[in-house]
């Protein structure tokens, strides 16, 4: 060990201290563990005050300040797109300097969390829904039967633009995208309670009152008789067009099957959510040709949920609606 840069800091510091002490270079290499050449090279290096080699920076503090307010100020934005609106503010470095200096200052480029978009109504709503059930136990949130629909594309690598973020602003609302309700696609219906999940249903068709009561007739009442057998239950939906018909209303009442109030825009509470995105993460390498392969992929990996993955999920309802309290109605990472 002949170099001054192969030294780590605490043999540096070990160096410094005993030479300060009077200590000879022989003692001080016996104790730092090093050469005696290494130890006189430090304390000529500090006697001089010599800085260590390499090329001058080429931008300033003041320039550093300018590329850190423009990722703040515009996170969606590409490094190409950074950079050329620094260098137009006079700063003369390339484009892998601002990369490098864009991942020193803690950002990276991460796909941006999708959050409901939530005017100020409907976060009043959502507040006072989760204070109305604070005090549900488990056991109550265990007769719930949760249901919703979902997209399922052949592929799943879009998943749009990126964001540049630091270390726990995931949930920073200006590195969050918003999303909107009811893209025209192709969806998939599923129910879950804490004993399982039911039967899939792939709707052909956009679904409408009558649509949406020919679901709940063949395949919400099967996954009802499945999950909880005689016992009673309340089920759970969305506040879609289709969910929430007059007719639909009177299907509910013909039945008798109780419906829980749900709050509008709100799938940060609903647990099935968080199923639909287990089964996405497991077909991420799966390369279906056609709708129908598409389908028994679905399928299969449905069957793979658990009833111990439903019921932790289910268990987390209280902390769920302590998460909105929290945030005063405001969308969760739930």
């Amino acid at each position: 060990m002949g170099k001054t840069s192969d030294l780590t800091a605490v043999q540096k510091t070990i160096i410094d201290t005993l030479h300060k002490e009077g200590k000879t270079q022989k003692v001080i290499a016996k104790e730092a563990g090093c050469s005696q050449s290494s130890v006189s090279k430090h304390i000529n290096r500090q006697a001089k005050g010599r800085k260590k080699c390499g090329r001058k920076k080429c931008t300033s503090s003041r320039d550093n300040r300018t590329l850190q307010r423009t990722v703040t100020t515009n996170p969606f934005k590409n490094v190409g797109e950074i950079h050329k609106e620094w260098t137009a503010a006079g700063v003369s470095a390339s484009r892998t300097t601002t990369r490098r200096l864009m991942k020193d200052m803690g950002f990276r480029c991460r796909i941006p969390c999708v959050k409901p978009l939530l005017n100020k109504k409907q976060r009043k709503k959502r507040l006072a829904w989760a204070k109305d059930k604070k005090d549900w136990t488990d056991a109550e949130w265990s007769k719930v039967m949760f249901s919703d629909e979902s997209k399922f594309c052949i592929s799943f690598g879009n998943q749009g633009p990126r964001v540049w973020r630091k270390s726990g602003e995931a949930q920073n609302p200006r590195c969050m995208r918003s999303s909107v309700k009811f893209p025209p696609s192709v969806m998939v219906w599923g129910a879950m309670s804490s004993a399982g999940v039911g039967p899939l249903c792939f709707l052909r068709s956009r679904v409408n009152a009558a649509v949406y009561q020919e679901v709940l007739e063949h395949f919400m009442l099967p996954a009802a008789d499945q999950l909880y057998g005689d016992a009673d239950f309340t089920f759970q939906q969305d506040l879609a067009p289709a969910h929430s018909a007059k007719t639909t209303s009177t299907w509910f009442k013909d039945h008798g099957i109780p419906v829980l109030d749900w709050p509008a825009n709100s799938p940060d509470l609903n647990p099935i959510e968080n199923l639909w995105g287990i089964v996405k993460r497991r077909m991420q390498y799966a390369r279906p040709n056609n709708a129908e392969e598409l389908k028994t992929t679905i399928r299969a990996t449905w069957a793979l949920i658990t009833p111990e993955q439903c019921h932790r999920l289910i268990e987390s309802m209280p902390r769920r609606i302590t998460a909105v309290i929290e945030a005063k109605g405001a969308p969760t990472k739930y």
